[in-house]
């Protein structure tokens, strides 16, 4: 955003124009969301575990947003009018591997004009798989930290990905939370142009840092260097949450807090 309001320079206005949106991913019932009333302060059970930036643009009096999500690693300006014509963005490919295809789309809603639908489509194979999410491009989402922040904290999926300017993945490491102490595990991953590595390890096995094989440090620090991290950051790092998955009382009280908020918003 501040990159962003530098430009009022050269445009003037697009500092009052710029706000954080707030976004509901994969939305059951789309029309009963954006119907229930104005905005998401209507909305019973609201999650709001994602955020955006957003422009509030108008091309010859035609109103439009202008997204910017680099949270989903979207490597674009998306342009929403609400016309869907020029320069609407429509339809695009977000990223194209070999496994797996996905495709979005952003629309303002016809059943509310304050909200716009991020339509996914994701192919696998024969497999496509559609869902809808909303943004709430109606007022600016001013909680952020308070609502946002604090329902990533007990996730029941954790990653920590480097990406080039285009999106792709680069190096990194995700892991499920909800294995025992003994089970618990997460997947290392490297893309080196055309050879793409991925390991799996315990985090036990860097409960004590003199015990770490010389080959995983190793491939920790190819990692480390693809993430551009300071030299051991990346292995500090997996320590820390070698220690985290370790505490079986606190990973029980974090599942069960995320279930209780799964539960409330179906």
């Amino acid at each position: 955003m501040r990159r962003w309001r530098k430009l009022e320079r050269d445009f003037s206005g697009i500092t009052r124009a710029t706000a954080l949106l707030s976004c509901e991913e994969a939305v059951v019932d789309v029309r009963e969301y954006v119907t229930c009333g104005d905005g998401p302060a209507a909305v019973l059970a609201a999650e709001k575990e994602h955020v955006m930036v957003g422009i509030q643009i108008r091309v010859d009096g035609r109103l439009g947003v202008m997204l910017a999500d680099p949270g989903y690693h979207v490597p674009r300006i998306v342009t929403v009018m609400q016309d869907r014509n020029y320069p609407h963005t429509g339809w695009f490919v977000q990223s194209d591997e070999p496994h797996c295809r996905k495709e979005y789309d952003y629309t303002f809603s016809v059943l509310n004009p304050g909200y716009i639908e991020w339509h996914e489509r994701e192919t696998r194979g024969e497999t496509i798989k559609c869902q809808t999410s909303l943004v709430y491009a109606g007022r600016p989402y001013l909680d952020g930290i308070n609502v946002t922040e604090r329902r990533n904290l007990v996730y029941n999926f954790r990653s920590l990905l480097s990406r080039d300017q285009k999106g792709h993945l680069i190096a990194g490491l995700y892991f499920p939370v909800g294995a025992t102490i003994k089970d618990a595990q997460f997947t290392l991953f490297l893309n080196n142009g055309p050879q793409k590595r991925k390991t799996k390890y315990k985090f036990s096995t860097f409960a004590d840092p003199e015990d770490i094989p010389e080959e995983i440090l190793d491939e920790i620090q190819l990692c480390n260097n693809k993430m551009n991290y300071k030299e051991g950051e990346l292995l500090s790092i997996i320590g820390k949450l070698s220690q985290v998955m370790a505490d079986q009382a606190f990973i029980d009280q974090m599942l069960e807090i995320n279930e209780d908020i799964c539960r409330m918003c179906l």
